[in-house]
């Protein structure tokens, strides 16, 4: 297929971009980054709160500060690459992670530490939204979808491999470094990223950008702190009228943030998210799903590496690797989502949620069995059927949910689509997580995890449900 040359993107007068094969391993390797961060310190909190003397309260903060400043600013960095050059800010982005995770690494208490990762989550925000801007810009045709489904297998990979490796590096405590070495090992990764990058990252922007939108941008980041901070740091805190308030200020501020961004897209402008964009069935169906999808995964990821760390009282590195068979199962099944997704359209997805419930299930049966000797060979059948649900699911719903964006709007729309997940990733860690703490004291640690992970089937349920309005056909 001829690739069509738009006024979107620029390279060169003579050729259109054109993302090369070291260069789309480039920007998968800086999207698994980000996400892998979220991961990782599930494992190592444990050891984080004993080594700097942090509270539980610190230590979701060291979750809590880097999801959401990630989360608010994830659409600005989108909105960045299209102004000044998505190239420009991808390197900028990723020097600023690499710096950010030696700060972690270096940090002399729990407080620096925070400190040091909502910079980090600030540093991801410029840097992933300019991969998929870049992929959408860079590439059409097959390239695309294959690029795409190559992203979203990645995603994936990255969130179970993410709690794997926090688990092997605790444990190695590499030359003394202990928890440290979870932040530190993103260095060297950082400046090989860098060189490649500059190399082999072709630079795309829009050839008639949009300002900044300043109130779009303080309203939604307002909107995102007022419905995460609460729950994140509500329950640890005992609730306070502070978390009630910001709570209770969320749906006005929704509104508000709605409301500006309407008035500018009707006055011909380019607001920070668009509401046009969602006209855009496969982006707007794709992204309802999401909602759930990321939700149940990121707080079952949390969830099962508190009770495996203090209910079973496995070391870090067997509670990680408890989740190996879903990260080897979903590497597997989704290299072969590709072909699927071409022969069946979207009912591979609705196909993938009932996978995962079916793996969930048995993992609950695990649960109520085998506690508290709870182990890798009796959490292999649930994670592994679970694992290859979650492959045919997340790879697929990326590539849908880009598929009919057009190159001027990569940007705005890669933004939007990371900024619900992200977004989404933090509300499962704030809402399962909690549920799940706060039923401990009741009803011990086995029946809190089992609660919770029925919860989360209700969940995958819904995305199943919600599966079914997919379009059939893939872009």
């Amino acid at each position: 297929m001829t690739e069509t040359v738009t006024p979107a993107t620029v390279r060169s007068p003579s050729a259109p971009p054109a993302l090369s094969g070291p260069g789309l391993f480039t920007v998968l390797l800086a999207a698994a980054l980000p996400l892998i961060d979220f991961f990782i310190v599930n494992i190592a909190l444990p050891t984080i709160g004993t080594d700097l003397h942090a509270g539980e309260a610190v230590l979701e903060l060291v979750v809590a500060g880097y999801g959401v400043a990630y989360a608010v600013l994830l659409v600005l960095g989108g909105r960045l690459g299209d102004l000044f050059g998505r190239r420009r800010l991808f390197l900028g982005g990723m020097a600023a992670f690499g710096l950010t995770s030696l700060a972690c690494g270096l940090a002399p208490g729990a407080w620096s530490l925070v400190a040091a990762r909502v910079a980090q989550g600030a540093s991801a925000a410029a840097m992933l939204p300019q991969v998929l801007a870049t992929i959408q810009a860079a590439t059409s045709g097959g390239r695309r979808a294959k690029a795409m489904s190559l992203y979203g297998a990645t995603a994936g990979l990255s969130m179970v491999a993410g709690q794997i490796l926090g688990g092997v590096l605790v444990a190695a405590d590499i030359a003394g470094t202990g928890w440290r070495s979870v932040f530190l090992v993103n260095v060297p990764v950082v400046l090989a990223g860098l060189l490649l990058g500059a190399r082999f990252v072709p630079e795309t922007r829009s050839q008639r950008p949009e300002p900044v939108d300043g109130p779009g941008t303080v309203l939604l980041a307002l909107s995102l702190l007022t419905l995460l901070v609460p729950l994140t740091e509500g329950r640890a805190a005992g609730w306070p009228l502070w978390t009630w308030l910001s709570l209770a200020a969320f749906p006005g501020v929704a509104v508000a943030f709605y409301a500006v961004e309407r008035r500018a897209d009707r006055a011909g402008r380019t607001p920070l998210v668009p509401p046009s964009l969602f006209a855009l069935t496969s982006l707007r169906r794709g992204l309802v799903l999401m909602l759930p999808f990321s939700v149940g995964f990121s707080g079952f990821m949390f969830v099962i590496a508190v009770a495996l760390q203090s209910g079973e009282h496995m070391d870090p590195v067997p509670a990680g690797l408890a989740l190996a068979p879903m990260a080897v199962v979903f590497l597997f099944v989704s290299l072969a989502g590709p072909r699927l997704i071409a022969r069946y359209g979207s009912r591979v997805v609705s196909a993938g949620s009932v996978l995962q419930a079916v793996g969930l299930v048995l993992v609950v049966l695990a649960a109520r069995r085998d506690w508290p000797h709870l182990d890798f060979t009796a959490l292999l059948p649930g994670v592994a059927i679970a694992g290859a649900g979650q492959a045919l699911q997340l790879p697929n719903v990326l590539r849908l949910v880009m598929s009919e964006v057009p190159p001027a709007r990569a940007g705005v729309g890669s933004g939007v689509m990371v900024t619900t997940q992200q977004s989404a990733l933090a509300l499962g860690v704030a809402t399962l997580g909690t549920l799940f703490l706060s039923l401990v004291p009741h009803q011990g640690m086995r029946d809190a995890l089992v609660t919770t992970l029925l919860v989360q089937l209700g969940l995958v349920v819904l995305t199943g449900l919600l599966s079914l309005r997919l379009p059939r056909t893939v872009g």
